[in-house]
């Protein structure tokens, strides 16, 4: 009867409690519900059109950055995907489809290379176009002048892969942690990098505006590896590690060139205002790297008039504005260790 009379006892507080609860509960709502949600719209409304006004406004400043009112220019995510079906092209059954044979490669790279050249001659017509307006030029045939460019980059496919596959060759011979080149094609962001880069460049040759930097800069953003389109790289290079590597503009690379993770091959800085970058637009600003050379981690060679002669080796953390003749190793002064004994309290106490 004890037990019974204490089991009713707890039933009724926990009813109260839950009464309690949901006392509180309506009380909130309540408090809640008295937001007069209306009255704040008016004053909301107009300062949202005021920043709008704000932002109108902006637009018609010269000193900002806006595109409003010119052409088309091309499509970001337009030009990744044209990556996406050259690397399926270059590297077949790696990427896309992987279950082909050779009965069914022609179709594959028929259908492929069809979508390619639709894809590609939009985007190339975009970008010819987009100049003209900027430069205030007369645009002639936009139309027809990207499907002329799209077909004449795409005969130059067959010797890319081929330059590719040398690359490829270059990584496994040079990374004794490679299995396979399928790992290679697969897992290697230098390798990554140099094929969007070698893409860029037969656009960059053909005088492509735009689409080639925002290939290149897509591979910079997935990889920490800026090689600039207009760099002229021979065959069988090799990128290790590769974050923080940059190869600049007008970088010249010989064959066989090996080079590691945060390597700067770049220009001596823009004298300070816009005349100084003007002035050097074009010229010579970055150095010549010549067949066989290697160049370890985080060297920096900077400088158009800097020459790295043929099978040198550079070490790691060298700065060079200098030219170095063939076969020449060139090494920073070895640092000095100092080693200290980390020893308990008590043991120096006893010691002393």
């Amino acid at each position: 009867m004890v037990f019974a009379a204490e089991s009713r006892t707890e039933q009724r507080n926990g009813a109260d409690m839950n009464d309690t609860k949901q006392e509180h509960e309506v009380e909130e709502l309540e408090r809640i519900c008295e937001f007069k949600e209306d009255t704040c719209l008016p004053m909301e409304d107009e300062r949202l059109r005021a920043v709008v006004a704000a932002m109108v406004q902006s637009c018609e400043n010269e000193s900002t950055v806006d595109h409003v009112g010119a052409a088309l220019i091309p499509s970001k995510d337009e030009i990744i995907r044209i990556l996406a079906v050259l690397q399926d092209i270059l590297f077949p059954g790696y990427f896309g489809r992987q279950e082909l044979t050779h009965s069914t490669l022609e179709y594959h790279l028929g259908n492929e290379m069809m979508r390619l050249f639709d894809m590609l001659s939009t985007q190339i017509s975009r970008s010819i176009r987009h100049e003209c307006r900027r430069m205030d030029s007369i645009c002639v045939q936009c139309v027809q002048k990207g499907r002329e460019e799209a077909l004449a980059f795409m005969e130059k496919l067959t010797s890319l892969r081929h330059m590719l596959a040398m690359d490829v060759r270059a990584h496994y011979d040079g990374d004794p942690a490679s299995k396979s080149l399928d790992e290679i094609v697969f897992c290697y962001p230098g390798l990554y990098a140099i094929f969007v880069y070698r893409v860029a460049h037969e656009l960059f040759a053909q005088k492509i505006p735009l689409m080639p930097r925002i290939m290149t800069e897509h591979a910079h953003s997935l990889t920490g590896i800026d090689i600039h389109p207009g760099a002229t790289i021979g065959t069988d290079f090799f990128i290790d590690h590769g974050t923080g590597v940059v190869v600049g503009e007008t970088t010249e690379i010989g064959n066989r060139v090996r080079i590691y993770q945060g390597v700067t091959l770049g220009a001596l800085s823009v004298p300070r205002g816009s005349e100084g970058g003007n002035y050097l637009r074009g010229r010579k600003r970055h150095p010549t790297i010549e067949d066989d050379v290697t160049i370890y981690a985080q060297a920096t060679i900077l400088g158009g008039d800097t020459v790295i002669g043929a099978r040198c080796v550079i070490g790691g953390n060298v700065w060079m504005t200098e030219s170095v003749p063939a076969d020449t190793t060139v090494v920073i002064e070895t640092p000095r260790h100092v080693f200290k004994e980390e020893r308990p309290k008590n043991l120096r106490q006893q010691a002393e």
